[in-house]
């Protein structure tokens, strides 16, 4: 493992990530132990934009990296910068699309954000683990938002996207939603953008696969708001 001056680097592929070790940053003086078995998610602000909006909350679709450490030994299982072709990976924050930890490390979140976010074994991978994370292993993320919009599971956002009131979602409205949403806030993409974001709603809600997203198939979590 390569040394640099006041911390150390860990080196992969297609991912650097720098730890400064030491009473710098409190987070990395202590690794994982057996108190963290069922501790607390914590987090450390590495940075934030002077404007910090929108902020994540449940419910919200975001576009994050997101790179996986091993707290024992700083050893790497994971880089979404490799993983899928090198692209951000996209969620919808707390209704599990990934471990509970980030869901709760990730709140309060905009885009340029980065953080830091030790995840104790209860609220990651648990006794059993998942290879290549060991049983009762406290793990380590770092993650940077690129965006933050309205997720598509809000009842309120069913309306916006629902444009002749027939209670169900075709791809054309759900893509101007998208559309609207990210020219809104002064990101607008070009269309296979859209087309992609679009086809992962569709191939996770459409379960019937008619090509439409009925109120019941898209309110799955039965919430007027997530």
């Amino acid at each position: 493992m390569p040394r640099t001056h006041g911390g150390m680097m860990w080196r992969t592929a297609s991912c650097t990530l720098w730890l400064v070790v030491g009473s710098q940053l409190g987070l990395w003086g202590v690794w994982g132990t057996a108190a963290d078995l069922d501790g607390d998610v914590r987090v450390e602000v590495l940075f934030k934009p002077e404007q910090c909006t929108p902020r994540s909350k449940r419910g919200d679709l975001m576009n994050v990296h997101y790179d996986g450490f091993l707290a024992k030994d700083g050893s790497q299982f994971y880089c979404s910068r490799s993983d899928k072709a090198g692209h951000p990976q996209w969620f919808v924050l707390g209704v599990g699309q990934v471990i509970k930890g980030l869901d709760m490390g990730m709140e309060d979140m905009c885009p340029g954000e980065k953080r830091k976010i030790t995840v104790p074994p209860g609220l990651a991978f648990g006794e059993k683990g998942k290879d290549p994370v060991p049983p009762n292993a406290t793990v380590v993320f770092e993650v940077e938002v690129y965006s933050v919009s309205r997720g598509p599971r809000s009842m309120e956002a069913f309306g916006q996207m629902d444009l002749d009131r027939d209670r169900s979602l075709t791809k054309a409205e759900v893509k101007e939603y998208l559309k609207l949403e990210y020219e809104k806030g002064g990101k607008a993409r070009d269309d296979p953008f859209y087309e992609k974001i679009m086809a992962d709603i569709f191939r996770k809600s459409d379960h019937d696969k008619d090509g439409l997203i009925s109120a019941k198939e898209y309110n799955i979590y039965e919430h007027d708001e997530l």
